[in-house]
């Protein structure tokens, strides 16, 4: 919008200017030249009364050179013959203007100019005693013509193009003031859409703007109050599940001693801390995201290895073979340890819910410069419709499960700036791979580290095919 206003003064002031200095200047151009003429007019005027009192040689010489262009050699006097015998025709000075157009001259009786080598010469008839017509010659130069009209129209665009850098200037400060609440606006936007709740925008500008400042101020607040109400429903909830579990907790305390017993003990004890954990999140006053800073994530081969520790019982009694690899050394990633824990056992949780007993899986972790990938791989039937799982609520089995297990998974890749991607899997089922971010401020790494990346994780899995 600044630029626009700034084009648009800049093209009418041009036109104004252009309008009005054009014609100026060959009014300009026409007054310098009747100046010049109107000069030589009077010079020739000046011969005049010599002239009618004698028409002899010294006298008008005399009068010729007592002028200011005759002193210049500027001014021929010609007289004709009087007619009586021996009489011959006089000039005085140096003739410019070709014979015929004397002739002309003293035909028509006025005044006119004939163009002349270096300029004009204006040819002057005047009546002599003896009732003939002399022609006073004044010679005017191309430099008298145009005597002051460079000067003058170099002021006159130096003028206009003043008054265009005023009127840009003015459209400018105009278009400021007009944009930058605008941009405030955009900006405020911006921040509401990356999370920060508390971004307001300064009601000044324009009425229009002020009137949108007010709206975006009254939206983002009943946004805020829209999400501590989520927050506190979703606390409300956690809440009611704290009766049944405590049922549940005390009738697996008397299941008695066994493997059974204690995975179903340690099951609801995990349910108990999943559910501790949504109550905090949900009762903060700020929402929380994957990462929340420089200092916020985890260690991805330990979760990996802690949750794996709790499946592999599960597999064991299955007949299901687990490989895990990538673990044997710190891996950090900008993810929170809650979140990640969540997302590997929505992973194999479908591993187990959706492929037959004794089933192989394998956890992969490759760490890269700039990303961290996790593949979750099976040697089960596999998904027929890759994209339709990825969408949040829909389901690819026939069991009733609800497909929210992926969504919780592509939420936690893509606040790092990564994603998710199912495939087929060396093992011949289902591979889900987790692409994470290693960017904990911005969550986005350049494209061509993530080509080199995804590069050498695809080297890494050729060289890891092993049989299922």
């Amino acid at each position: 919008m600044r630029w626009a206003l700034v084009k648009v003064a800049l093209a009418v002031t041009t036109m104004v200017v252009v309008a009005f200095a054009v014609p100026l200047g060959i009014v300009i151009k026409e007054m310098a030249r009747d100046r010049a003429f109107s000069n030589a007019e009077r010079q020739a005027a000046a011969i005049g009364p010599t002239l009618s009192i004698t028409a002899e040689r010294a006298p008008l010489e005399r009068a010729v050179a007592s002028t200011q262009a005759g002193a210049a050699g500027r001014i021929a006097v010609h007289v004709p013959a009087s007619g009586e015998p021996g009489s011959q025709a006089l000039e005085i000075g140096t003739r410019r203007a070709a014979q015929q157009d004397l002739a002309t001259a003293r035909r028509l009786g006025r005044a006119s100019v004939s163009e002349v080598s270096g300029g004009s010469a204006l040819l002057q008839p005047t009546a002599i005693a003896s009732g003939e017509i002399a022609i006073v010659e004044v010679f005017v130069p191309e430099g008298d013509v145009a005597a002051g009209v460079i000067t003058a129209w170099l002021l006159l665009a130096g003028v206009g193009v003043a008054l265009i850098v005023g009127s840009v200037a003015v459209a400018d400060r105009l278009g400021a003031r007009m944009v930058q609440p605008a941009q405030r606006l955009a900006g405020a936007a911006h921040a509401l859409g990356e999370g920060r709740l508390g971004a307001r925008v300064p009601e000044e500008g324009p009425a229009e703007l002020r009137s949108a400042a007010v709206a975006f101020n009254s939206m983002a607040d009943q946004v805020v109050q829209l999400l501590a109400s989520e927050r506190e429903l979703a606390a409300d909830l956690s809440h009611r599940l704290r009766t049944p579990l405590t049922v549940l907790r005390l009738n697996a305390a008397s299941l008695g001693d066994g493997p059974a017993a204690d995975q179903t003990r340690s099951a609801v004890e995990q349910l108990e801390r999943e559910v501790d954990t949504i109550i905090r999140t949900a009762r903060e006053a700020k929402p929380q995201t994957a990462a929340t800073g420089p200092g916020a994530g985890c260690d991805a081969a330990e979760v990996v290895r802690e949750r794996m520790d709790f499946w592999s019982a599960l597999a064991e009694d299955e007949g299901r073979k687990v490989r895990v690899a990538g673990v044997d050394r710190p891996v950090r990633i900008p993810v929170a340890r809650p979140e990640l824990a969540a997302a590997l056992d929505a992973l194999l949780g479908n591993v187990f819910r959706h492929t037959p007993e004794g089933t192989a899986f394998s956890v992969d972790v490759h760490n890269g410069e700039d990303a961290v990938i996790v593949l979750v791989s099976d040697a089960g039937p596999g998904i027929a419709d890759p994209e339709a799982a990825l969408a949040r609520g829909h389901s690819t089995g026939g069991d009733g499960s609800t497909g929210l297990g992926l969504d919780i998974v592509r939420r936690v890749a893509e606040s790092t700036g990564g994603d998710v991607r199912i495939g087929s899997s060396v093992l011949g089922g289902t591979e889900v791979r987790i692409w994470i971010g290693l960017d904990s401020f911005g969550g986005r790494a350049s494209r061509e580290a993530r080509r080199r990346t995804r590069h050498r994780g695809s080297a890494v899995r050729r060289r890891k095919r092993v049989p299922a």
